[in-house]
């Protein structure tokens, strides 16, 4: 498997993290595969997602009544 660097890329925030500290998700956009990561832990890596897979998954969260 071929390694990707993120080191470069532009991450956001999630817009349902907590400002204070807590549940801090950062994605980014426009690439093939949707990277996540722990903002506070950030040299701890990141998953992918494919990006219909991240779509559904945040749909169903946004569905259900969940914060994503």
């Amino acid at each position: 498997m071929r390694a990707i660097d993120l080191s470069t890329i532009t991450w956001r925030k999630s817009s349902y993290s907590n400002q204070d500290g807590g549940q801090c998700v950062e994605v980014a956009d426009n690439l093939p595969l949707v990277p996540v990561r722990d903002s506070k832990a950030p040299s701890q890596g990141a998953l992918l997602f494919e990006a219909g897979a991240w779509v559904a998954f945040v749909d169903g969260v946004k569905r259900e009544g969940l914060r994503a």
